[in-house]
């Protein structure tokens, strides 16, 4: 019953947010600046969930998520420029999408098999390097127009088709929450709580951190399709280390294993930066002081006890319904 009643609040929020972005779109409501980041909320949104499976569900602290991004924007791009005349926009867009989450997936089980052998920070500077290899290889590479960047991307991803970009966010946070709440789920976040335990008890620890891993890198994947159907241009700088560690960022202010919570906080991440911009020279500045704030907070005893709060009154009510 509660599962259900949550469910149905979801979808009203969901609707409700739908809803107000269309009309605020169709009335030409929002100034350019606020219509630029529509599709980056998203992107972003994509991204610190696909990685919340990771870093919040799985316990493994990853910093190579702009890595995977990167495979499957160029991967989808490509994909989208050799098609664009030859199938209709959206049997293109969705072979496009399929490719680059294929691609990074590809690349997550070449990467997580022999490194997610490694936990703590060891794994987190083993795919650190590898995001950065990846990068390497793609400014190396002619096929990827090399330093230069990839051009002439069909825009098949922008505001105008926000219907389109909001299913696919829609989609991530569902086979995301679906999967945290199934079987296989709950023998990743087994493998999280106690590594030996769950491997005592005959889980295969091994299969399911590799699974996690792939099923991230695929969703991060399809987010980074989305972003370059979005600016049109890719260039091996965009994809970096602090796209890796801003997307963590978001895992982390959000709180560790709460998808609602890297959906916030990827809004409100992306955002800021947009909203800062008339301060000029002092908008990074005010950024940082907001986001040392937002995770003061959140480290600090009043959202622990708000939760607490929370929690105590859901117990009471079961007990009253029961």
């Amino acid at each position: 019953m509660a599962n259900k009643k949550k469910l149905i609040i979801n979808g009203i929020i969901a609707a409700v947010v739908y809803a107000a972005v269309m009309i605020l779109l169709g009335q030409g409501l929002l100034s350019r600046q606020l219509m630029s980041i529509i599709v980056p909320i998203c992107v972003y949104t994509m991204l610190a969930v696909s990685l919340c499976l990771v870093v919040g569900f799985l316990g493994e602290l990853s910093l190579g998520h702009a890595g995977f991004m990167s495979v499957g924007a160029y991967a989808g791009a490509l994909f989208l420029i050799h098609t664009q005349d030859v199938l209709p926009s959206i049997v293109s867009l969705i072979g496009g999408l399929l490719a680059g989450g294929c691609c990074a997936a590809i690349m997550g089980v070449i990467i997580g098999v022999p490194v997610l052998r490694l936990k703590g920070d060891y794994l987190a500077i083993v795919t650190l390097g590898f995001g950065e290899i990846i990068k390497s290889v793609i400014n190396s590479m002619t096929i990827t127009g090399g330093a230069k960047g990839l051009s002439k991307i069909p825009l098949l991803t922008t505001y105008r088709s926000f219907t389109v970009v909001f299913v696919l966010v829609l989609i991530v946070i569902i086979v995301v929450a679906n999967l945290v709440n199934s079987r296989h789920g709950r023998a990743v976040m087994a493998v999280r709580d106690n590594y030996i335990a769950a491997e005592a008890v005959g889980i295969p620890v091994s299969r399911f951190k590799t699974m996690a891993f792939v099923i991230a890198a695929f969703l991060a994947g399809m987010a980074g399709v989305v972003y370059a159907g979005n600016i049109g241009i890719l260039k091996p700088v965009q994809f970096d280390y602090n796209m890796s560690i801003e997307i963590l960022v978001m895992v982390v202010l959000g709180g560790m294993g709460n998808i609602r919570g890297a959906i916030i906080a990827a809004v409100i991440l992306t955002a800021l930066p947009e909203v800062l911009r008339e301060t000029a020279d002092y908008r990074m500045l005010l950024y940082a002081i907001v986001l040392i704030v937002l995770m003061l907070f959140n480290n600090s005893g009043i959202k622990r006890r708000i939760m607490e709060k929370r929690n105590m009154n859901k117990s009471e009510k079961a007990k009253k319904e029961a």
